[in-house]
């Protein structure tokens, strides 16, 4: 047995799975009676058309096969839903049974026409003239196959599997799939990520385009500084990081399972370091500086952003006693010009060669 053969066995052996083909009225059935959860809260970062939604429901109509929907298996028995979720929710919008956060009922999809059958226009679940009772018993009838993880496997595998179906060609932004993530693992950790980042210091130093804000850019903005926040930056290379997304998964993921990490800390020097930040330079803080011109040109800078939000919240307790807005304007401008910054953070350089140079020089830079 090769080395490659023994690890293959002992990762296998970290997880339990199982083929269940079901009919969609039984699939169904077990959301309405609690026994899937299809986690209503990640409809927010999905954002299939009605087209994109009818044309679904028009595949099953017709017979055409659809993909394979994934389960993990909790230790109470409910099965979590962990691919498919638009899928699903498409299915339980369309006969009427889907439910927001607060246990609500939802109005029932009305379809548009689809690629073949112009007739689904305007078709609801209880439109009888166009959506009969046999053709109901049909859908009902029709089998989906799942794919479930059992509660065997180890306890990450279910985000594991999450992350793995939703990156690389996912309709999910990276930072879409985190939040789910979050969501999967710890939910009152992913409110309070929420809540921090309506922050108005951090909305005003932060200024992104309605682009930026529909991926959730500025939720990744926010876990960079938590995660760069906690690191041990002794132990951080570029080998370390490799892949930033992947890292940051890990790394929030990690925190958020972390019982004793305590949000008020992380709340009181998230909160003072972007007041100082804002009343020092406001929407400038992160935008190149230009020496020559005295003044700050270009668009926001992720480089700028980690190195000194992470720089001023690790030494917040000297410079809020020893730094006025002026000084720490002028500290926060030396430093975007010094050529340990630059050079570790010029055009084409990546992030896992950058952040290990750029963020523990910065620091050590902001040491009072």
């Amino acid at each position: 047995m090769t080395s490659l053969d023994k690890e293959i066995e002992q990762h296998k052996k970290e997880i339990h799975s199982d083929s269940y083909p079901m009919s969609i009225g039984e699939a169904v059935s077990m959301y309405i009676n609690g026994e899937m959860d299809i986690h209503p809260e990640f409809q927010r970062v999905y954002r299939w058309t009605l087209p994109q939604k009818s044309k679904f429901i028009e595949s099953i109509l017709l017979g055409i096969p659809i993909p394979s929907f994934f389960v993990a298996q909790r230790e109470d028995g409910v099965w979590d839903l962990v691919d498919g979720l638009q899928r699903f929710s498409t299915i339980l919008s369309f006969m009427g049974e889907l439910k927001n956060e607060d246990g609500e009922k939802l109005p029932p999809l009305a379809l548009t026409k689809g690629g073949y059958l112009s007739e689904l226009d305007g078709a609801t679940w209880n439109d009888e003239e166009k959506i009969s009772k046999p053709l109901k018993l049909s859908f009902r009838r029709e089998k989906i196959d799942f794919k479930i993880i059992k509660k065997e496997s180890t306890s990450d595998t279910k985000y594991d599997l999450f992350r793995r179906l939703n990156t690389g060609g996912s309709e999910l932004s990276d930072q879409e799939v985190r939040n789910c993530l979050l969501l999967m693992t710890n939910r009152e950790f992913y409110e309070w990520v929420i809540a921090l980042s309506k922050n108005a210091d951090f909305i005003e130093t932060t200024p992104l385009s309605d682009d930026k804000y529909s991926e959730q850019y500025n939720l990744e903005l926010l876990m960079r500084f938590i995660v760069f926040f906690t690191l041990d930056w002794s132990n951080v290379t570029s080998s370390t990081i490799d892949d930033i997304g992947e890292f940051l998964n890990d790394k929030i993921v990690a925190l958020a399972k972390n019982t004793s990490f305590d949000t008020k800390i992380m709340n009181d020097t998230f909160s003072k370091s972007f007041q100082l930040i804002n009343a020092a330079l406001g929407s400038d803080a992160f935008r190149k500086f230009y020496p020559s011109d005295n003044k700050h040109k270009g668009g926001f800078s992720i480089a700028l952003f980690e190195a000194i939000s992470t720089g001023i919240a690790r030494n917040i307790s000297s410079i809020s006693t020893t730094l006025d807005n002026s000084t720490l304007k002028k500290k926060i401008e030396n430093f975007s010009v010094s050529p340990e910054f630059l050079s570790a953070s010029g055009s084409g350089v990546r992030a896992n060669s950058r952040i290990p140079k750029t963020v523990p020089h910065a620091i050590d830079y902001f040491k009072q």
